[in-house]
């Protein structure tokens, strides 16, 4: 079975900083784009920033850039998104995600479950 399995989502206060990880099995990681993806409430879920898993390539969304950072770990199966200087907007639920195509043209095939990361002013 595919499962994509996120973790490290919590509580912190503006300017602090956190590790999102997200654990996949069940198909071939490298093959695939994994991206990340959030939806605050009342909001549409919206992408934050993905990446290659084939040529490295990542790209971000406009509020994610210089804040935030993908990277991946193939030989883990895991994405990581390191979070900084995060502000209250960034509170949302953080789900994670896989697909093919490109990175600004990617179809999802797959979804985690998301974690929470809330952001205290």
């Amino acid at each position: 079975d595919v499962q994509l399995q996120a973790f490290g989502g919590g509580s912190v206060q503006a300017g602090g900083s956190l590790r999102l990880s997200c654990v996949a099995s069940g198909f071939n990681f490298e093959q695939y784009i994994i991206g990340w993806f959030r939806q605050a409430p009342g909001k549409e879920r919206e992408g934050v920033s993905c990446m290659d898993g084939y040529d490295g390539k990542t790209v971000y969304a406009d509020s994610a850039k210089g804040r935030f950072t993908i990277s991946r770990d193939n030989a883990k199966n895991t994405v990581y998104l390191q979070m900084t200087s995060l502000k209250p907007e960034d509170t949302a639920i953080y789900y994670c995600a896989a697909g093919r195509g490109t990175v600004v043209a990617a179809t999802v095939n797959y979804w985690g479950q998301g974690t929470q990361v809330t952001v205290s002013s």
